[in-house]
C-alpha cells in the first residue's frame, strides 16, 4: 500500500523521471576577454551577495552558499565567434532576487558602474518585476522578483479573514 507521497511499505519509490534534481548546483560562461569578465563578475557577483569561491588562470567561480557561477576563458577558436543571442546555445541567466526593491537596487548599481542595460526595471509580466543587462560579451543576464504583488494580495485575504477574538464563537462542551 502507498502513502500519499508515492511511497509504499518502507521503500521509495522512483517517478517516471528516475532521478529528481533539487536544484542547480552550477552555470559556467566561457567569456571572450578573461580579465574584463572577472572584473565585471566580481563586481557584479558581489553586489548580490556571492562570495570568491576560487580561482585558476583560466577560470573562476563564486557562490552565494546556494548555486555557484563560474567564467571561463574562450580559446582561440572560440575568441573568433562572439556570442549572439539567437544562436544555440545560452539565451539568458535569471537571478532570483528577495523583492522589488533589490531588482531596483540592481539597476542602480549597474548604471553607476556603466553597465549596458537592456530592458529597464520593470513590469515585465504580471507580477515579473525584472532589469535585463549584459555582460562585455553581450550575454544577457536578469534581476528579477515574481509574485511578490500576489503573496501580498493572499497576506491581506488571509489577515481579512480572521476574525477578532472577540467576535468568535465559544465551542459548547
Amino acid at each position: 500500500m502507498e502513502n500519499r507521497h508515492g511511497h509504499g511499505a518502507g521503500r521509495a519509490r522512483l517517478t517516471r523521471a528516475g532521478a529528481r534534481v533539487v536544484q542547480i548546483d552550477h552555470l559556467v560562461l566561457t567569456v571572450g576577454d578573461f580579465s574584463k569578465s572577472r572584473e565585471f563578475y566580481g563586481k557584479v557577483l558581489g553586489f548580490l551577495g556571492f562570495k570568491l569561491l576560487d580561482e585558476f588562470p583560466t577560470m573562476m567561480g563564486w557562490t552565494n552558499g546556494k548555486t555557484r557561477l563560474w567564467i571561463s576563458a574562450a580559446d582561440a577558436q572560440g575568441r573568433k565567434h562572439p556570442h549572439r543571442k539567437g544562436d544555440v546555445g545560452f539565451h539568458h541567466y535569471a537571478f532570483q532576487l528577495r523583492s522589488r526593491r533589490d531588482v531596483d537596487a540592481l539597476h542602480a548599481f549597474l548604471e553607476r558602474e556603466g553597465v549596458e542595460i537592456a530592458d529597464p526595471a520593470g513590469e515585465y509580466y504580471d507580477d515579473y518585476y525584472a532589469v535585463f543587462f549584459h555582460d562585455p560579451d553581450g550575454m544577457r543576464l536578469e534581476g528579477m522578483k515574481w509574485g511578490e504583488q500576489t503573496a501580498r494580495r493572499r497576506a491581506t485575504r488571509a489577515k481579512s479573514r480572521k476574525r477578532p477574538a472577540g467576535n468568535r464563537r465559544r465551542r459548547r462542551a
